[in-house]
């Protein structure tokens, strides 16, 4: 008995470490590096919670915002209010907001019952081949398709800097 409490009690600390690790808290300044080719637009496979692809391509000429996150993600969860509050700043400029998870459909579908937000929800199919090893992730790609921004952890997406960033980024703030 007490060997199976033992066992128990090393999986849970296991899986409560990989969570620190994986998903990481606090506002960061650092962009990750931009120049990977792994993180190229193309290479990104996104499907809707009914199980379709999503074409990146049909928002060629727009701004894509692209947020990886997850349920249990703490620092995920607290920045989206600030991630809805930066969509409706910029809800008449052609900024595409995206949050997607590598969980299943029905976990994102039952986060976004429970939670008000209007986000764009998907799942990301290859989030490993595309190097995002932490949580959240942020990539930003100009209208061109480009990647722009690139950032690990917790942002305020609400603040006048970072509204600016992203006008900037899609050409509208010159």
């Amino acid at each position: 008995m007490k060997r199976r409490q033992m066992i128990i009690i090393r999986k849970i600390s296991v899986a409560l470490l990989f969570g620190i690790i994986a998903c990481k808290g606090g506002d960061k300044d650092k962009s990750a590096s931009l120049t990977g080719k792994d993180r190229e637009i193309v290479k990104i496979r996104l499907k809707d919670l009914n199980g379709q692809p999503i074409n990146l391509d049909k928002y060629k000429g727009k701004t894509i915002f692209l947020n990886f996150w997850a349920t249990w993600c703490k620092p995920c969860i607290e920045e989206m209010p600030t991630i809805e509050k930066a969509q409706n700043i910029l809800q008449n400029e052609d900024v595409v907001f995206l949050l997607a998870s590598g969980e299943s459909a029905e976990e994102i579908d039952a986060f976004r019952i429970a939670h008000d937000y209007k986000f764009n929800y998907a799942r990301i199919e290859n989030s490993e081949e595309i190097n995002v090893q932490t949580l959240p992730t942020t990539f930003i790609f100009n209208p061109n398709g480009e990647l722009v921004f690139s950032e690990t952890g917790y942002r305020k997406w609400d603040e006048k800097n970072n509204i600016d960033m992203i006008r900037k980024t899609s050409n509208k703030n010159d």
